[in-house]
């Protein structure tokens, strides 16, 4: 029988799991999804547009480069398109889609941003 190791064995052996644990960001001790900067989250909520509004709309967001609300808003898109694709009531489905339509605005904009910054 082959020994199981838990990801705990290799941190009490002061050892870093070679898979499983995603990629290790360069120059850091810690594995990718672990948060090593906090001041840096913003709380995202996508379940209708609404929530979507509210997250683009918070202080968190806005206070935010241009650059990582960029970064935010892809994350929200991407979660929104997988969560349409896979859901099977059809009213899930139209309220995640409403706010997919939003954030696909949302994001539109944001490149136009890019590009007038860009220019200048």
């Amino acid at each position: 029988m082959k020994n199981l190791y838990t990801y705990n064995d290799f941190i009490n052996e002061g050892k870093d799991p070679k898979k499983g644990s995603g990629k290790k960001p360069k120059g850091s001790e810690r594995r990718l999804y672990t948060d090593e900067n906090p001041n840096d989250t913003v709380p995202v909520k996508f379940r209708t547009k609404e929530d979507v509004q509210e997250t683009v709309n918070s202080e968190a967001f806005k206070s935010k480069s241009h650059q990582r609300q960029s970064q935010i808003l892809n994350l929200i898109h991407q979660r929104l398109r997988a969560a349409v694709k896979n859901a099977k009531d059809p009213e899930v489905v139209k309220r995640l889609q409403r706010a997919f339509d939003y954030i696909v605005i949302k994001k539109e904009e944001s490149k136009e941003k890019t590009k007038d910054l860009n220019k200048s």
